[in-house]
């Protein structure tokens, strides 16, 4: 009989431990109560009636990703090609999580193949490869509409590949080849064009460099005339000067010997022959031996005549 209680007693203990349920980070349990919806439980420590209460469903309250295989799908331009999508969600209510549909990720892929097929049908090929941005978007709008009746918050969605068909492939490879090939040709012909413009520059500036340098020759060709000419004027200057001061020393020598008028104005005469010396086109006579000159003249006409 002892025996009997002590085994009672244990299996008490143990019915009692197991109904003491701790809730970890991140997690929600959905609790039914002889079969019918009773309470979520969040993180912490709980206890649960034995044998009424039951964990319907441990859920997982992180945000998780679904990578679904690719979808056939076709584009207004009548393209057929495949696309695969990963989707990004979070549980937001795990009691219309666990109610609300049999299969939830099942039911995403579903919805989300079907999403699919509806926003491609409307692109053309090239506005289905070139809007990424724009199917990610709307598909996300979508399926967060329809999937918040059961608790799940689509975060976001992305088109993982995009594949043509290899035909499409091939002409897509062709037509890429050509635009690059005018690529290629345009920027040469924008080289070309700069290598010329630059190439003209680069000569007019030579022609300017150069215009402006025969320019300074001719200037300084011009100075340095000029500056002869003004050396070699006060040359002879100076040489004239020369001559008369030592034309008037001679006629002072004379002089201070004692000769007359007569001598005196002859040495004139001479000291402005010599300082003509055939150059001069003019020379300015005083008057005094201009009247000398004529008197002289004079005699020699009578003494001819005699």
């Amino acid at each position: 009989m002892e025996y009997l209680f002590l085994a009672l007693i244990i299996v008490i203990i143990c019915v009692f431990i197991s109904c003491i349920k701790i809730v970890p980070q991140s997690y929600a349990y959905v609790i039914e109560r002889l079969g019918g919806y009773k309470e979520t439980w969040g993180v912490g420590l709980h206890i649960k009636m034995p044998f009424i209460d039951r964990i319907a469903r441990k859920v997982l309250l992180k945000e998780q990703v679904v990578d679904f295989p690719p979808q056939s799908v076709i584009t207004k331009d009548n393209v057929t090609m495949k696309i695969d999508t990963i989707v990004f969600f979070q549980i937001t209510d795990a009691k219309y999580y666990t109610y609300g549909v049999d299969n939830p990720i099942m039911a995403i892929e579903n919805l989300t193949a079907t999403t699919l097929r509806n926003v491609i049908g409307e692109l053309e090929l090239d506005q289905t490869l070139t809007s990424r941005e724009t199917i990610n978007e709307s598909m996300k709008v979508t399926l967060d509409l329809a999937t918040d009746p059961w608790g799940i918050k689509v975060k976001r969605v992305e088109l993982k590949n995009i594949i043509p068909p290899p035909a499409i492939n091939e002409a897509m490879e062709k037509q890429m080849k050509a635009e690059r090939e005018r690529r290629e040709a345009i920027l040469r012909a924008e080289g070309e064009k700069t290598s010329t413009i630059l190439v003209a520059e680069g000569k007019k500036s030579e022609a300017i460099l150069s215009a402006e340098a025969e320019k300074e020759a001719a200037i300084l060709r011009a100075e340095a005339k000029k500056e002869a000419t003004i050396k070699e004027a006060e040359g002879q200057a100076q040489a004239i000067l020369a001559v008369q001061q030592a034309n008037a020393a001679g006629i002072r020598a004379i002089k201070e010997a004692g000769a007359d008028e007569a001598v005196i104005r002859l040495k004139s005469l001479e000291a402005f022959e010599k300082a003509a010396d055939g150059k001069a086109t003019k020379i300015i006579i005083p008057s005094e031996i201009q009247n000398f000159a004529g008197g002289l003249k004079a005699v020699t006409e009578v003494v001819k005549d005699n």
